[in-house]
Order: structure tokens, then sequence, then C-alpha cells
């Protein structure tokens, strides 16, 4: 492909978009200690591409600001930067078990955890940090907790899914490259 540089940022640039208009598409239940981001099933892309780290990365960034914008995104402008984090770290050890392995079931069962954990530690932190007025491990567990399960129910219910489509007959190969 001659113009392989364009057509990556392209990808990237869809799969932001996607992120971005998926959780603001569910604003309500999108921000806040539980978080039912419908967008959080593109976080298993990067088992199969490098381009969805940038992509994911500038969607979170995307939504979590366009959200503090409109006054949706209750933690603010904070989780622009903390939410992204645990996005982009999240995405690059994604992207690391990606390569580790082909197999479907291990993509299945560890290709989610990374946002999971990612997000229930760091946005955990973040929720208990700024809206408690001293931070206190009980009430840190409890954001932990309630970040942690909408992201296992959103990541696994429709992630994998997700990944068993993708790695049917190499079917991201044909929309990857």
């Amino acid at each position: 492909m001659k113009n392989q540089g364009l057509h990556k940022m392209v990808q990237a640039s869809l799969i932001a978009a996607l992120y971005a208009a998926l959780t603001l598409a569910v604003a309500p239940i999108a921000f806040g200690a539980v978080q039912f981001r419908i967008s959080e099933l593109l976080t298993v892309l990067p088992l199969f591409t490098a381009t969805a780290i940038p992509g994911l990365t500038l969607g979170c960034a995307l939504a979590n600001f366009v959200g503090f914008l409109l006054g949706i995104n209750g933690i603010g402008i904070f989780d622009v930067f903390f939410g992204t984090a645990a996005t982009l770290l999240a995405s690059l050890v994604t992207y690391w078990i990606g390569k580790q392995s082909e197999k479907p079931l291990i993509r299945s069962i560890f290709g989610p955890l990374p946002p999971v954990l990612f997000n229930a530690v760091i946005v955990g932190a973040e929720l208990t940090i700024l809206f408690a007025p001293s931070f206190t491990w009980p009430l840190y567990w409890l954001n932990f907790g309630s970040v942690l399960v909408g992201e296992l129910v959103i990541c696994y219910l429709l992630g994998v899914p997700l990944i068993l489509l993708l790695n049917r007959k190499q079917f991201y190969r044909k929309i990857f490259g």
C-alpha cells in the first residue's frame, strides 16, 4: 500500500470518532462512579492493531473533554487527563497481550482485562480524591468496585463477542490490513 501512514492515521481517527460518539451517545450512563460506556467494547481493538492505541486514547480524551464542556462529565477536567491515561495504559497492555497470542480463547480471557483493571484503579482513585473530603480506603474500594463492575459488563459482554467476530477467519486482517 502506497499511503500506509495515511491509512493508519485514518484508521486511528475512525476509532477515535467512534469511541467519542458512542460515549457521548450514552452520556447519562457513561460518566460517574458506575460507568457503562458502550465505547469500551472498542478497547479490545489493540489486540488486532497498534493504530487502535492512539485512536482509543484520542477518542477517550475527546469524549471526556466534550463531556466536561457540556457539564455531563461529573469528574471534571481531571478525567481528560487521568481517564485518558487509564485508556492509554490499558491499550498498551492490551496490544502486548495481542502480540503474545493469536489464540481466540487467550485473547477473549485476557484482552478485555487491562481496561477493566486500569479504569478501576485510576478512575476509582480519581473519584475518591475529587469527591471525598479526605481519601479513605473504604471509599476507594467502593469506587474501585463500581467502576470495575461497569467495565466488566461492557468489556466482557460486548468486547468478547467483538474479539470472536474479528478472529473469525482472520476478519480483522480484512479490516485493518
